[in-house]
């Protein structure tokens, strides 16, 4: 059986807004004849779930109740004191452009309704003394419309309506609908924040596991380091996103940089009596509000950002290091969510450390346990056999009458004894520590190549250019350490060569006219093959970007340029 149809309100309504009509007959007629668009309106309001898109139709639907040209919403900050976050409507982007910033609340008309939230309606608002004037390519407003919004009782901002066409006031009835639509706006913005904190929530989680799995997995350090800055980045919507670690002379080295752009702050050491490293050290975060004016931060860090969140990596009481995210000079401040939940973050990130640092210092250990193995049959068998096998031959040329056989046998003892020197020093380098007196850069490169030998099975030949040691920079030098061992180490694993060949130049102009180093690592292997892995050219060329410097590679030293060439050069 068929329902019935609804019977018309005065006005003519039908369907489910009838009966709420024909309730409201004591209303003023102007009133009831709007309530059908105002529950329209109500509906379209808390359709949906993400926040800005919310503020987006509360304004428009304000704006189309009242018959109002523009509309806006002022979001409160957390600190009470003007405005986080102001979304308009009526206004086209071109005018947007030329107004420029938009208000911050700080003071004028928009100001007062922060500290004094109630309704206010202005026949024209440039007569009010509490305006203040427009900015140039403001567009004229007179008439003014202003309703608090509250979310579980507390004020989230301010609807704002100007201009209204036609009578040129906004009267009561308007007055009356606005206040039922920012109730309900109130609710319709609690919902979303709510909902934006789960999926904030949910992407600082999915955040943390990527971290983890990064440091755990047992790969290149620099690669993880890299893993921490760049979620660091995206998930706090920051600029950068930057890991320092404790340095060496003291304070906190910069030895990972996420950014669109390359970034010159890698290797970048924040002294140790500075404010802001004592701070961290001491496990306190820093949150800076604008970066650009605070005299704690370093000037070349300063110039492009304006908030900064710094927080420390420490886990179990011990600080690792730190985690910075910058914002640009007109990004919003922190949230207090935003803070907790990348202190969360930063602390998980620590816990990763630590575990990843103890399962890097277990497998040191057994690295050191067979370098010892290594060196001590090296020195016990290996030597012994070539010392022996060389006396055999002294033996064997004496009791020979043949010239060529005393020189052919001669030439060999020769080339034993070369072999075991070149044993011996690499006895010594596996035999060193770590932690010994840094040498000259010269020193250093010839201990990576004679370290390289022992996995390689065969030592890599060495040229030097130009006063090395003299011309190259602590920084630079240490960089470029840290480019050979790993060009080495990719060619190690990765190029199946037989003959290496390393030259550092001190005497390289570069191509801005810039004196610099160039390090060159040549192998006659396998070369690079289509959709190989590029991580460790990745990491040279990052390296080399943060100095002013560029990284490539191209043929080899092989038959017909077989294996591979990787190029990396710096300013001194």
């Amino acid at each position: 059986m068929s329902a019935a149809p609804a019977s018309p309100a005065p006005d003519g309504s039908t369907g489910a807004a009838a009966p709420v009509v024909r309730g409201l007959r004591g209303l003023p007629a102007e009133l009831t004849a709007r309530v059908p668009r105002l529950l329209e309106a109500m509906r379209s309001v808390g359709s949906g779930l993400e926040l800005h898109s919310t503020l987006d139709r509360i304004c428009e639907t304000a704006a189309e109740l009242t018959d109002a040209r523009y509309a806006a919403i002022g979001v409160v900050a957390e600190s009470g004191e003007g405005l986080a976050d102001f979304v308009q409507h009526g206004v086209d982007e071109g005018t947007a452009r030329r107004i420029g910033r938009m208000p911050d609340g700080h003071k004028g008309l928009l100001g007062a309704l922060i500290h004094d939230p109630g309704p206010v309606r202005l026949s024209n608002l440039t007569d009010d003394p509490r305006f203040c004037g427009f900015p140039a390519g403001h567009p004229p407003m007179h008439s003014f419309l202003g309703v608090p919004i509250r979310v579980q009782g507390e004020i989230f901002g301010n609807l704002y309506l100007t201009e209204k066409r036609g009578s040129g006031t906004f009267g009561d009835a308007d007055l009356d609908m606005v206040r039922v639509l920012a109730t309900e706006a109130g609710i319709a913005i609690g919902n979303a924040r709510l909902y934006e904190a789960a999926k904030q929530r949910e992407r600082w989680i999915d955040g943390s596991v990527a971290v983890t799995t990064a440091l755990l997995a047992g790969g290149d350090a620099e690669d993880a380091l890299q893993v921490v800055a760049e979620q660091a980045r995206r998930l706090s919507g920051s600029a950068a996103g930057i890991v320092l670690l404790p340095a060496e002379e003291g304070g906190l080295e910069i030895v990972a940089v996420a950014s669109d752009h390359p970034s010159k702050a890698l290797g970048v050491v924040l002294p140790p009596e500075s404010e802001l490293v004592a701070e961290l050290f001491d496990g306190e975060p820093v949150f800076v509000e604008d970066a650009t004016v605070d005299p704690r931060v370093l000037p070349d860090l300063a110039r492009a950002y304006g908030p900064v969140m710094m927080l420390p990596l420490q886990s179990d009481g011990r600080v690792l290091g730190a985690l910075v995210t910058p914002r640009t000079r007109e990004g919003r401040p922190f949230t207090q969510t935003e803070r907790t939940l990348a202190a969360q973050f930063a602390s998980q990130a620590a816990l990763a450390l630590m575990m990843a640092e103890t399962q890097r210092d277990r497998e040191r250990l057994a690295v050191y346990e067979d370098r010892d193995r290594i060196a001590r049959d090296l020195h016990d068998l290996v030597i012994q056999r070539l010392f022996a096998t060389g006396m055999m031959l002294e033996s064997a040329q004496r009791r020979s009458n043949v010239p060529e056989v005393q020189r052919g046998v001669g030439k060999a003892v020769d080339e034993l004894d070369v072999t075991i020197q070149e044993i011996r020093t690499a006895i010594f380098a596996l035999q060193q520590g770590p932690a010994e007196a840094r040498s000259g850069l010269r020193t250093r490169v010839l201990r990576e190549i004679n370290m390289a030998a022992v996995p390689l099975g065969f030592r890599p030949g060495h040229r030097f250019t130009g006063p090395v040691d003299t011309l190259v920079g602590e920084l630079t030098g240490k960089n470029l350490i840290a480019a050979l061992r790993e060009a080495l180490s990719n060619a190690f694993r990765h190029a199946g060569s037989s003959r290496i060949e390393v030259s550092v130049d001190a005497n390289v102009l570069l191509p801005d006219g810039r004196p610099g180093v160039r390090l060159s690592v040549a192998d006659d292997g396998v070369g690079i093959p289509d959709g190989g892995r590029r991580s460790g050219l990745r990491n040279l060329k990052r390296r080399a970007e943060s100095l002013g410097g560029a990284s490539w590679y191209g043929p080899g030293i092989g038959t017909d340029g077989g294996g591979t060439t990787v190029v990396w050069q710096v300013p001194h």
